[in-house]
């Protein structure tokens, strides 16, 4: 197994532990409304999942410029290829 493998799958291990130990319920206050009794597993697992969310939007690659630039040079290359003669594909190939 690699590294990142064995890495994830001991921080989902701890976190469900840490999960799990902390089932008792506390009164919340939330922005409105009258202070609730809740179990503290419901709200840390909500916040943890609200931050893979996150993560995972702030983490995943975005088409840059540059990219873009890329992709256009690419199509542009395969359009002048296909306007080459037959003596032209033999002789480069």
């Amino acid at each position: 197994m690699k590294a990142k493998t064995i890495f994830i799958i001991l921080i989902t291990a701890l976190l469900t532990i840490f999960l799990m130990i902390n089932s008792e319920a506390v009164e919340f206050d939330f922005i409105i409304g009258q202070p609730v009794a809740v179990s503290k597993l419901i709200v840390i697992g909500i916040c943890v999942l609200i931050g893979f969310i996150l993560g995972f939007i702030a983490g995943r690659p975005r088409k840059t410029v540059s990219s873009y630039d890329q992709e256009i040079e690419n199509h542009q290359a395969n359009e002048n290829k296909s306007t080459l003669s037959d003596e032209d594909r033999d002789y480069i190939s």
